[in-house]
């Protein structure tokens, strides 16, 4: 089991530092999560820190392709109303 970094994210650097395990680094186009260290914070915190940090929404998904920060958590803008002014994007 192991997280991944979509291709949503900026490369704002805020997940870097609090993953316990180092499974996060820098690449091109975007941050990458190593899939042999990530252990999904299991037994270090009740939710993984990457995710918890992360400010882009969608970002980061888990092994179902499930984003742990899903649209409009972290703006509270309902996915309709983004579709609407065309802001809508696949996260994939």
């Amino acid at each position: 089991m192991a997280l991944r970094i979509t291709s949503t994210c900026v490369n704002c650097w805020a997940c870097l530092d609090v993953c316990p395990n180092d499974a996060i680094y820098a690449d091109t186009p975007h941050f990458m999560i190593d899939d042999g260290k990530c252990s999904e914070c299991l037994g270090d915190h009740a939710e993984p820190q990457c995710a918890a940090i992360c400010p882009i929404e969608c970002a980061i998904v888990n092994e179902l392709d499930e984003p742990l920060n899903p649209y409009s958590s972290l703006t509270g803008i309902p996915l309709e109303r983004l579709d609407e002014l065309g802001l809508a994007v696949e996260f994939r």
